[in-house]
């Protein structure tokens, strides 16, 4: 479903997390063992819908037998009160699968409407939405993929896909081209360089770098950046992106805009699991 996601494990760590060695006990002591509920999954805001494949998951683990409508796909965009699944199965099972899967849609959904929104406030200008590496521990897969249902792409997914030398690795390393040559001499191919001052693009760019970050510059300063590099390589904007400010920084004709708060600062989304009996 989700590449290098271990759902198993994941499902696995979450329900023993919330269940301990003694269960659910408020389900197995107020629920009788054969009971039979239907339930709606439903979105109370407008949303853009990610993590369903791994709330059904949870409710599977617990109920090999539940029936599952899946009644929208992830990466949707729905209005409010949209049913998002129906479930027909074990009461008891249901009930102590609620949380562990309400939160991961929760969260994931979260994370995909705000980042939809940021994809729409750059719609037109070329420019394209990157994600992160400020995740939660752990997590990092399925904050991406719900970047991803949101619109935009991942960028690094990891510390060894590509080089990113920022200001404590120039500062260490002795300079710009130090660094870069260095992870050249290692065999890096992808070379991200970030600069905040205008003054070290030449010499990023002489050095070899693949991909130039243009750190906490405003727009004007930006656009002077974008127009020093000339298409030499991808540029990126980093640092302090908010909605109300990505689009003047789009428009400056950066290639890519990074903005952390997609994974670091979303808020869940509304979602609710209402039961009936069956």
């Amino acid at each position: 479903m989700i590449e290098g996601f271990d759902l198993d494990g994941f499902v696995t760590a979450t329900l023993a997390e919330d269940m301990g060695a003694a269960g659910d006990i408020t389900s197995a002591a107020v629920i009788p063992a054969d009971a039979r509920f239907v339930g709606t999954m439903a979105s109370r805001d407008a949303i853009t819908v990610a993590g369903l494949p791994i709330a059904e998951a949870f409710f599977r683990r617990l109920d090999a037998q539940v029936v599952i409508e899946r009644l929208v796909e992830d990466g949707a965009t729905v209005a409010p009160g949209t049913a998002l699944l129906r479930l027909s199965g074990a009461a008891r099972a249901m009930l102590t699968a609620e949380r562990s899967a309400l939160n991961t849609v929760q969260h994931l959904s979260g994370i995909a409407t705000m980042t939809s929104a940021y994809v729409a406030a750059i719609a037109g200008t070329g420019a394209t939405l990157l994600d992160t590496r400020k995740t939660i521990p752990g997590l990092r897969l399925i904050e991406k993929y719900a970047t991803r249902m949101g619109g935009a792409q991942n960028h690094r997914m990891g510390l060894w896909d590509a080089a990113m030398i920022k200001d404590n690795h120039v500062a260490v390393a002795g300079g710009i081209g130090p660094a870069v040559a260095a992870a050249k001499a290692a065999g890096i191919a992808r070379i991200i360089v970030e600069v905040d001052r205008l003054d070290q693009i030449e010499p990023a760019l002489a050095a070899g770098a693949t991909h130039l970050l243009l750190d906490n510059m405003g727009p004007a300063q930006l656009a002077e950046g974008v127009r020093a590099v000339a298409g030499r390589v991808p540029t990126e904007a980093s640092g302090g992106v908010r909605l109300d400010t990505i689009r003047a920084l789009a428009e400056t004709g950066v290639t890519y805009i990074s903005v952390g708060r997609l994974t670091q600062s979303a808020p869940a989304a509304d979602i609710g699991l209402d039961f009936a009996a069956a």
